[in-house]
């Protein structure tokens, strides 16, 4: 097994491998380790507290109980099978395969996977992209690109479009931001505990530094996030030049005093009571569980609140509905009205836009690689595959659940 990244959904099924007696290596980047055991746990701890609630319904209706998907052990019975795969070093990780992983750009610890293959005399050279980030973003170092492949896989989670720049997204986020805090309101953001969090909290050391946000409360609503942070900076070397040289100087930390963690659920639930200005961030990044709903449950009724979406939401899920502007939701059982003022932000997105991945694939072109588009729903994999084909003149195919290819 070779990880690309620590997010849950690359990571999120490894404890059934392990459940189901797999017991080979795992490699990842010493970072993608720790944050992925990390993300993995509050994964099993979720799931057990979900179960219980549903248990507990499904029980007064009379229907048969059910069982997490896994457990704490089986996320532990992994710790043993993880193996460093450091950047840019070839690694044998079976026979006649070698491994190279290169900055991905994505979040701490990400890499674009090179897979060099030998069998029968032949040699073919597979590339997985991984989850891209976008070229220039702060904290994290820039994707790095490959110069050959015969066989590329690639992610197309924004196939379609290009992300407002970074220096746009930050002027109108910051405006937005700055609005609330002096009409007194809360600002709630739902992030993803490990990656969203780190960057939001780098931009605003940015304001507070250069003035353009007098300091005000922040509030890190989430157990995951504050152990993330601390990875976070465990591992500065993987910081880009000007995150690295903030940190150094102590700026980071100087700029970020009016940062408070809650790790506690009473921590939480205290900020229930509390009066703005503040902003609160707190997981799950989709706003499919986590604390963020409680927040939500008690806010978005609330027509001083402002909601910042800063990263993808799926289809289906409660950040989407927020997204497509719906005029109520439904959070634990009860339709709550959206009188709350949401803004999306996909400039703050740690996914490359469609210029950034058509500019990643066009220094492997050459070599006239086939082409599988993964990784997004089928309005941005058809047209991002489209100009692959005209662009490159290459072969683009778009697998399936199921589809087996051979190489």
């Amino acid at each position: 097994m070779l990880l690309t990244h620590a997010h849950l959904d690359h990571t999120g099924r490894l404890p059934l491998l392990s459940r189901a007696g797999y017991h080979g290596p795992i490699y990842a980047t010493p970072a993608t380790i720790e944050l992925a055991d990390l993300i993995l746990q509050d994964s099993a701890h979720l799931q057990k507290s979900d179960v219980k609630r549903q248990n507990r319904r499904r029980q007064r209706q009379g229907q048969a109980l059910i069982e997490p998907l896994y457990e704490q052990q089986d996320v532990e019975s992994l710790r043993p099978l993880y193996q460093p795969l450091c950047y840019n070093q070839p690694t044998t990780v079976a026979p006649g395969v070698v491994a190279r992983g290169v900055e991905a750009g994505h979040m701490l610890g990400s890499v674009s996977i090179e897979l060099t293959v030998e069998e029968d005399g032949r040699r073919k050279v597979v590339i997985f992209s991984g989850d891209l980030g976008p070229r220039g973003a702060p904290l994290h170092r820039d994707p790095i690109p490959f110069k050959h492949a015969d066989f590329v896989f690639m992610e197309s989670t924004y196939g379609d479009r290009d992300h407002r720049s970074l220096q746009e997204t930050a002027i109108e986020t910051r405006e937005v931001v700055k609005k609330a805090v002096e009409a007194g309101g809360k600002v709630l953001v739902p992030v993803f505990a490990v990656g969203r969090t780190q960057l939001l909290l780098y931009l605003l050391a940015g304001a507070f530094e250069r003035r353009t946000l007098s300091p005000f409360p922040v509030y890190i609503d989430s157990p995951m996030a504050i152990e993330a942070t601390k990875i976070y900076a465990k591992h500065t070397e993987l910081f880009d030049a000007e995150a690295l040289a903030m940190q150094q100087s102590g700026d980071l930390r100087e700029h970020l005093e009016t940062v408070q963690f809650c790790p506690t659920a009473e921590d939480s639930r205290a900020l229930n009571d509390l009066k703005g200005p503040c902003l609160i961030m707190a997981g799950a990044g989709m706003c499919t569980g986590g604390r963020i709903l409680h927040h939500f449950r008690h806010n978005l009724c609330r027509q001083g609140t402002t909601v910042l979406i800063v990263g993808y939401q799926s289809q289906g899920s409660l950040g989407r509905m927020l997204v497509d502007r719906k005029n109520a939701v439904t959070i634990f059982g009860e339709k709550i009205p959206v009188r709350a003022s949401v803004h999306t932000f996909g400039g703050l997105s740690a996914h490359a836009g469609q210029s950034d991945l058509l500019r990643w694939l066009d220094s492997m072109a050459a070599s006239h690689p086939r082409v599988f588009v993964t990784h997004g729903e089928e309005r941005a994999r058809k047209p991002l595959g489209k100009l692959i084909q005209e662009r490159c003149k290459l072969r683009v195919d778009y697998p399936a659940m199921g589809e087996t290819v051979e190489i």
